[in-house]
């Protein structure tokens, strides 16, 4: 039997199109599927084969910065990268400020925050 992993995790956003775009555009990523969610809501599913982000929007929902804080509870969404420095120039290119920058055992890192105010940790152990 394989060992278990995480298959997906599944996120609110305020924009599910908007953040599919930026995770293909950033982790050469594609849309698995999107369509109806649960309580009138719509989802997109975006990542690879094995490990994907379903990107849950609920149906007339006005959201806030304040449903976004960090911490509530999601702290942050990790990536592991080949190459840092091409990821991090991508997330320039997409208008965001990369931020915590660190090097140290086991990898390099760095952070950023989409349009809703959602951390993303970007890693490379290489």
């Amino acid at each position: 039997m394989a060992k278990p992993r995480i298959e997906h995790v599944n996120v609110t956003v305020s924009d599910p199109e908007r953040t599919a775009k930026l995770m293909e555009a950033l982790f050469d990523w594609r849309v698995r599927w999107r369509g109806a969610a649960r309580d009138g809501g719509y989802t997109i599913h975006v990542g690879s084969a094995q490990h994907y982000l379903a990107l849950y929007t609920g149906h007339d929902v006005a959201y806030t910065a304040e449903d976004f804080a960090k911490g509530r509870p999601l702290n942050h969404i990790g990536v592991e990268v080949d190459d840092l420095d091409a990821t991090e120039a991508k997330v320039v290119a997409s208008g965001l400020r990369p931020f915590s920058h660190g090097d140290y055992e086991p990898g390099r890192r760095f952070y950023f925050l989409d349009a809703d105010g959602i951390e993303y940790e970007v890693v490379s152990y290489r």
